[in-house]
């Protein structure tokens, strides 16, 4: 797990790192500089129907961009991009 951010940060740039997603990212995990472009563009569009989700959503936004913005090229070409779960993502069903 990477312990500079936090699951929901990873997960957020995952889905800005994703070459289809809405937010107009294209896929290229290699550019720093193009993620906290893509991502500070978006942020203020952020709508999911729930006025306190959007503020939660914009809030991880900013503290990712903080860390994006505190890191180096290097570091961040370091980084592994994949979706993180916690405990509490995955539930039994029985069936």
């Amino acid at each position: 797990m990477n312990e500079r951010f936090t699951i929901e940060e990873i997960n957020l740039m995952c889905i800005f790192l994703t070459p289809s997603n809405k937010f107009g990212g294209d896929g290229d995990t290699s550019s720093r500089a193009d993620l906290i472009s893509d991502l500070s563009a978006a942020i203020g569009d952020f709508d999911t129907g729930d006025p306190q989700s959007d503020a939660e959503l914009r809030e991880i936004a900013a503290n990712t961009l903080v860390k994006l913005g505190g890191m180096s090229d290097v570091d961040f070409a370091a980084l592994e991009f994949y979706p993180e779960y916690s405990d509490t993502d995955y539930y039994e069903t029985e069936g």
